[in-house]
């Protein structure tokens, strides 16, 4: 069993919607809608830096996020995917992987600076292809399930 922290949402929840689990992390949708496809790799154990893990752990971990970029790149063809492991707010090993597009609200900066395009403001191309990448979410999460099934656990 992992150790757990009273106190850290990443234990106590999942962190968003559970799309795979195994025995040593999960793989969760992230609700933004200015960013489809928004997926986070939380290990399940309350461990605050990667150096915590064992080099097993370490490369195990990656390989999810790595499965989790490429998936993101078949299937939503983003123009650039932000791969970040912050901790700050929450210091419980978690990894976010961000597919982001040119004129989206808050590029080129990081989805957490002040956005560049207010909400309401975003151009008609913008709305466009929102809804087309928003339509390809089904398949992206279906892949996904597949991509992590296949990878090999131990």
């Amino acid at each position: 069993m992992s150790a757990r922290d009273p106190d850290c949402p990443l234990c106590q929840q999942d962190g968003g919607e559970l799309l795979w689990q195994g025995q040593h992390l999960r793989v969760i949708a992230v609700d933004d809608a200015d960013y489809p496809g928004f997926t986070r790799v939380v290990w399940n154990g309350h461990i605050p830096e990667m150096t915590s893990l064992s080099a097993h752990g370490r490369d195990s971990l990656m390989r999810a996020v790595y499965t989790v970029e490429q998936v993101q790149r078949d299937v939503l063809h983003p123009d650039k995917i932000n791969l970040a492991s912050l901790g700050n707010m929450v210091p419980h090993l978690h990894w976010h992987v961000i597919p982001r597009w040119r004129g989206d609200r808050h590029f080129p900066d990081a989805v957490w600076a002040a956005p560049r395009v207010a909400a309401g403001a975003e151009p008609p191309e913008w709305h466009e292809r929102q809804a087309r990448v928003s339509q390809l979410l089904p398949r992206y999460r279906a892949r996904l399930v597949e991509a992590m099934d296949a990878l090999l656990w131990h």
